[in-house]
């Protein structure tokens, strides 16, 4: 038989936190791949950054009590990799 503490547990998704990091990532690689290649950037891929930039301060002030002090950090961590993958992305490319 199953021990009655399997059923009590309850499962509450994945966090919003990650879902955020997650979301910034995906959509930030899709613009650098896309608006972001060649020599110049192209201004559709800031639009793009903007709109992330809102979606970011909407969702860290519906969620705010979720963000503690360790998931601030980890969001923070989680901007410099995105500073730092814009930049990567850019060297290994080529001109157009």
């Amino acid at each position: 038989m199953l021990p009655e503490e399997l059923y009590k547990r309850r499962h509450f998704g994945t966090p919003e936190t990650l879902m955020l990091i997650v979301v910034n990532y995906v959509v930030v690689a899709v613009g650098v791949e896309l608006f972001a290649m060649c020599d110049k950037v192209n201004w559709f891929f800031w639009i793009i950054i903007g709109i992330l930039a809102f979606y970011n301060y909407y969702t860290i002030r519906r969620n705010r009590e979720e963000y503690g002090r360790n998931n601030i950090i980890g969001y923070l961590i989680s901007i410099g990799g995105l500073l730092l993958m814009f930049f990567l992305f850019r060297a290994k490319s080529g001109n157009c």
